[in-house]
């Protein structure tokens, strides 16, 4: 694998979404509810889940939002 290739790979399957949860405004909001048994905001949970899961952290999010639009 050429070093051009593998830094496009790193851009597009890692820091890409994990930008994507960051700026995106339907995210949730960083701090918690106030009510919540949790430490952390809904969008501190899905920027975990991506930094672990990868390109299906990231597809998991997607699906989220998509399914929380129609609520």
């Amino acid at each position: 694998m050429s070093q051009e290739l593998a830094i496009a790979f790193v851009l597009i399957f890692f820091v890409l979404p994990v930008a994507h949860v960051i700026v995106s405004p339907r995210g949730g909001r960083w701090s918690p509810p106030p009510d919540g048994g949790c430490p952390f905001g809904p969008r501190t949970g899905w920027l975990i889940i991506v930094l672990i899961a990868g390109p299906i952290g990231w597809l998991m999010y997607m699906r989220g939002r998509r399914a929380k639009s129609f609520n």
